[in-house]
């Protein structure tokens, strides 16, 4: 898809606030002529992620004068009862550790297939068409619900059950952490980069104090080591082409 596939048609972007969504976030806005986002708060342990979302787009706005044409409306839905429901990790204060079935207890149930249907619920009514995630099953913690097939099955069900023809893009699908951050210097720079780093948040702990290379957080959890191996290898390449 290149930066005029959807020049006159608009994009719903599922934006939590972290690396990925950031990322997803800018693709959106240099596809699509309008981008609004819509983002979650289900009762998760911390709130970070969704209060990084207005430095991040004010930043965004700053990258590319179309950019801040583009980007409109930001949403927010609580849906409490997700939380009400789940005996998480990111829903309870307890200790990550490995589930049933091999899975980390940081595994929300539901989660991104109740995302994605209220997505597609705001789009009907907003006249949108076109919906964007974050899910990746290369760099992932094993999640059922970030799977390709799942998203494709999802779309499937939304088009049949809402009468309409929405088209979910995951472009973060099949890119592992280190071309996430490949992507996002593609699309806006080393401004980008900086501004994923530094604004957004992954750490499932909510840890904002500790400042890493690759930005904040605990540095233990899996979202975090997930983010510092990618950044790690992003920045071998970068030192290899040099050479």
């Amino acid at each position: 898809m290149n930066d005029q596939s959807h020049n006159n048609e608009s994009a719903l972007v599922l934006f939590s606030g972290g690396q990925d969504s950031a990322t997803c976030l800018a693709w959106a806005l240099s596809r699509f002529a309008r981008v609004e986002t819509i983002g979650f708060d289900y009762g998760q342990r911390h709130g970070i992620e969704l209060e990084c979302r207005d430095d991040i787009t004010t930043g965004l706005k700053r990258i590319r004068p179309e950019w801040q044409q583009r980007l409109g409306e930001q949403h927010t839905l609580d849906i409490p009862t997700l939380a009400e429901i789940s005996d998480t990790a990111l829903t309870r204060d307890v200790a990550i550790e490995m589930g049933e079935g091999g899975l980390p207890n940081t595994f929300v149930p539901g989660r991104n297939l109740l995302f994605l249907t209220f997505a597609a619920a705001l789009a009907y009514r907003r006249g949108i068409r076109h919906i964007v995630g974050g899910m990746c099953e290369t760099d992932f913690s094993g999640y059922p619900d970030c799977r390709d097939d799942t998203i494709k099955a999802l779309n499937t069900a939304l088009n049949l059950g809402m009468a309409r023809n929405f088209e979910l893009h995951t472009p973060l699908m099949w890119l592992d952490k280190a071309a996430t951050w490949r992507l996002a210097e593609d699309l806006g720079g080393k401004t980008l980069v900086d501004l994923i780093v530094e604004k957004s948040h992954t750490c499932y702990l909510g840890e904002r104090g500790a400042r890493h290379d690759w930005g904040f957080g605990c540095g233990e959890c899996p979202a975090c080591q997930l983010r510092a191996k990618g950044w790690g290898a992003y920045t071998a390449s970068h030192a290899e082409a040099k050479r």
